[in-house]
């Protein structure tokens, strides 16, 4: 909890008590169902939450906006950021039940009323989001294919409507088979120090 605290100091009593209840809840779920590396889930809040907040240093989500996270696994980077943003609406999807079943019930064991999931693939929705949030779950100019088409038309952000990607190291290739699209990418260590961060990038992608 202390990497969280040295980044959000001022974080409220409620918001740092769902984040301080996330380790224990899937220490228990990991020793059901493997949805965090063994060896990643003592790094939980930098290699996860923070991680996952990095999409909330990029751009905090007027409230009444909904975010859909793709390939979501145990609920990074939704969770984190539903703590965050509780005014905003997330759904959660993966194609796999069992780590849905797990992002579900960390859902509901934090209280999150603005969170909720189903084993589905992207391709497969029929709902318009503003924004889509994942990390680094397929190649960019893939994900961009299956999901593009669930981003809304109607604008209420202070960023056009798009896909807030993180992914590291090099992946210029695949940025520039976007060359139809705006995209923007951003480095992580500017929000947190972290050596973990040093390649990693929140990647931009709207019309």
């Amino acid at each position: 909890m202390e990497e969280l605290l040295r980044y959000f100091p001022k974080l409220e009593a409620e918001k740092q008590e769902q984040f301080k209840q996330l380790y224990d809840l899937y220490l228990d779920w990991n020793s059901k169902i493997n949805v965090i590396s063994r060896k990643d889930i003592e790094h939980l809040y930098v290699k996860h939450v923070l991680h996952s907040l990095a999409i909330y240093k990029f751009l905090q989500f007027k409230p009444g906006s909904h975010i859909l996270d793709v390939g979501s696994g145990g609920g990074f980077p939704g969770i984190p950021l539903a703590i965050m943003q509780p005014e905003c609406e997330f759904k959660l999807v993966d194609s796999i039940g069992k780590k849905m079943k797990v992002a579900a019930s960390v859902a509901e064991s934090l209280g999150l009323q603005n969170v909720k999931t189903q084993q589905i693939r992207a391709e497969n929705l029929k709902e318009k989001f503003d924004f889509i949030v994942s990390r680094a779950v397929m190649q960019l100019p893939k994900f961009v294919k299956l999901t593009m088409k669930l981003l809304s038309k109607q604008q209420q952000n202070a960023l056009p409507n798009g896909i807030i990607y993180l992914k590291g190291g090099d992946f210029t290739d695949e940025i520039d088979e976007l060359d139809y699209l705006h995209v923007d990418t951003f480095d992580i260590t500017d929000y947190f120090e972290d050596d973990f961060f040093e390649t990693k990038k929140v990647v931009y992608i709207t019309h």
